[in-house]
């Protein structure tokens, strides 16, 4: 539980069962029992058939690409990668040096690493922008799906380790994430204007308040006449 805490899998409700099976409601040993559905610890050639359970697009540019033809033949497969437990959300940091050259020459992977890291970093910032216009209130729903979208499919790239389909593929992504990106700006500046429109008012309220003040003080003395 320990390294599962943390994990792109516990922030998206992914369990023990919903990997290993079982009935997480039975306290006892029934639980991890073959007629409770309990799968155990998969061999390391079928680790890609269980998690192709969520993730079949990106199981399948794996199998097609140099890693999956290497699969049971010490190629690397998911939890190479990405953890058996702990596991790490598909970005650049995880290629890199010391994981990368324990099978093969670093080159490759750093070209790869450089292909992805402008596409990753531009869809890094809409999802912040995004979840900061839901943290004020703003409806964002339509646009977070689109941006779910998206990277799911960006991310089956990573998987590819074919370099020149990711130099190819990540244009296909400037359109959908320059629109995100527009429409967030559009936001931005009717945030601004009413941001604008709110100080204006306040403005003219002060205004009114001192001129009111100032019409009694210029009317006090006729009073004061009039009360004699």
């Amino acid at each position: 539980m320990g390294k599962w805490t943390g994990s792109i899998h516990e922030r998206n409700g992914i369990t023990c069962a919903s990997c290993h099976g079982g009935d997480p409601s039975d306290p006892g040993m029934e639980a991890m029992s073959p007629e409770k559905g309990f799968r155990g610890v998969p061999k390391d050639a079928k680790i890609p058939e269980l998690c192709a359970r969520c993730h079949p697009g990106v199981a399948e540019d794996y199998m097609d690409s140099a890693h999956g033809q290497a699969l049971g033949r010490g190629g690397p497969q998911c939890v190479t990668c990405h953890g058996a437990h702990a596991i790490a959300e598909a970005t650049p940091e995880l290629i890199n040096l010391d994981r990368c050259t324990a099978c093969h020459g670093y080159g490759r992977a750093d070209e790869i690493k450089s292909a992805l890291a402008s596409t990753d970093a531009l869809i890094s910032r809409i999802d912040g922008r995004i979840r900061g216009f839901h943290r004020i209130g703003y409806n964002t729903t339509d646009m977070e799906a689109r941006l779910f979208q998206v990277r799911n499919a960006f991310h089956r790239l990573f998987h590819t380790v074919d370099v020149g389909r990711i130099r190819t593929g990540t244009a296909a992504f400037e359109e959908p994430l320059s629109e995100l990106d527009r429409r967030l700006e559009e936001m931005r500046r009717t945030q601004a204007q009413r941001r604008l429109q709110g100080a204006v008012v306040v403005g003219l309220f002060a205004l009114l308040t001192v001129l009111l003040a100032l019409l009694r003080l210029t009317y006090r003395p006729e009073e004061r006449k009039n009360d004699r």
